[in-house]
């Protein structure tokens, strides 16, 4: 693939602006073969940030089937997610991109816009079962861009012995004014509230979106009443010894290890974490985050998408459908999904997921209300916008600045930046 001058600097631009969080459970160099093209065989790249998987895995010989299935023969790389991305947009400058990259999420529409990867249109890959929602993070000015391999989320996370020692049915947190009540029993009874990430990262914007989309804000304004609402939310919890002090600094890691001490009546967290929960000594629940007047919040998803890099030989492209048809099929979803912990993106393999295993059901819920941080078309937008956002929240939890003054002030910030 040769690039313009103009499409040379999109890819510097976008190496700027990619969001290097990892926000999927826990959260290697290949290039495309100048081999023969579908229709001759040939060996096909694939980059993936699972780098935890070796080729002894589930996931690489299923990645391996898939290439033999399709004719070819599959050479895998897997990278640790920030040095994926970067080496994903040095690929495409030089002209050897992989066949197959799968990416964050957030990270699709930064590729896109810069001229990385192909539409689904391009490639014939069929995105028809895959849940709106969940597509929409790969989409960009009303083109898809890939196909999501599967899906996390947040919800909340209960200590059962805590609750009931406080006198509290979980079933009657619906909204912020019962949830606030019921942190409220709990400090009452000797206890901890609840636990979160609110470090000045994007995980710290992860895990505040459910509460801002929850409470009506919209991501193009920062500072109207409804978000303002969200951060006084957080901080008069941290106010009434609700939450700690701690969440300021607080990874999602270390708000579970905070969970797990047995003395917190809930944690904001994600699926990932489900396989500690059950080692975690106490009975536990899982309820989804509620929004401000009821109903469940839409808390961002996190997840890959499978994508298909630009080539100069087209004639790839029918190969490369294939392995990812392959990949992202029902069968595989589903295996692929649980060593990922991940909810499905399609219906069909969302109710297996369930009735094999029925605790997933919440998740499926929460993934059903979900959205992407770079839907509403936000884009190469959304990274310019988060940051602002989670200098807001720390500004305003370690009481340097009122909700509204430190909302003002990033709405300006984001303003200025995606003028």
């Amino acid at each position: 693939m040769t690039l313009s001058t103009s499409a040379r600097r999109r890819l510097r631009v976008a190496a700027a602006l990619i969001t290097t969080a990892c926000l999927a459970a826990g959260c290697s160099h290949a290039s495309s073969s100048d081999g023969e093209s579908a229709a001759g065989g040939g060996e096909y790249a694939i980059w993936d940030p699972y780098p935890q998987f070796d080729d002894s895995s589930d996931w690489v010989r299923l990645l391996t089937g898939c290439g033999t299935d399709a004719g070819v023969t599959v050479k895998r790389t897997g990278y640790d997610t920030t040095d994926l991305t970067n080496k994903a947009l040095l690929a495409a400058q030089q002209g050897n991109s992989p066949d197959v990259l799968i990416v964050d999420n957030p990270v699709v529409s930064t590729l896109a816009e810069a001229g990385v990867l192909t539409t689904t249109a391009e490639t014939k890959v069929d995105t028809s079962a895959v849940e709106p929602n969940l597509l929409a993070a790969g989409q960009l000015d009303g083109k898809t861009y890939g196909i999501p391999i599967g899906a996390n989320t947040l919800a909340l996370y209960y200590n059962k012995n805590v609750l009931d020692a406080a006198k509290v049915d979980p079933a009657t947190v619906t909204d912020w004014a019962s949830l606030t009540a019921a942190l409220a029993k709990v400090k009452a009874a000797g206890k901890k509230g609840i636990t979160f990430s609110a470090i000045g990262t994007e995980e710290g914007s992860f895990q505040f979106l459910p509460w801002f989309w929850g409470s009506g804000a919209n991501l193009t304004q920062l500072d109207s009443a409804p978000a303002v609402s969200a951060l006084t939310l957080w901080t008069d919890w941290l106010k009434q010894g609700y939450a700690p002090n701690s969440v300021i600094n607080n990874t999602q890691t270390t708000s579970w290890q905070e969970f797990t001490s047995g003395d917190f009546a809930f944690s904001e967290n994600g699926t990932w974490q489900l396989a500690n929960a059950k080692k975690a000594g106490f009975p536990y629940g899982i309820i989804p985050i509620p929004a401000k007047a009821g109903g469940t919040a839409p808390a961002p998803t996190g997840g890959e998408f499978v994508t298909a890099p630009a080539q100069k030989d087209t004639a790839r492209y029918a190969t490369t459908d294939k392995i990812i048809g392959c990949l992202t099929s029902a069968d595989n979803a589903y295996t692929t999904d649980t060593t990922l912990s991940y909810i499905a993106a399609t219906d069909a393999v969302q109710r297996k997921q369930v009735q094999t295993t029925p605790d997933l059901a919440v998740w499926v819920d929460a993934v059903h209300a979900a959205k992407g941080r770079t839907s509403d078309d936000l884009g190469t937008r959304y990274p310019k916008i988060s940051e602002p956002m989670w200098g807001a929240f720390q500004a305003a939890l370690s009481g340097s600045k009122s909700p509204q003054d430190a909302l003002s002030a990033a709405q300006q910030a984001a303003a200025a930046a995606t003028r």
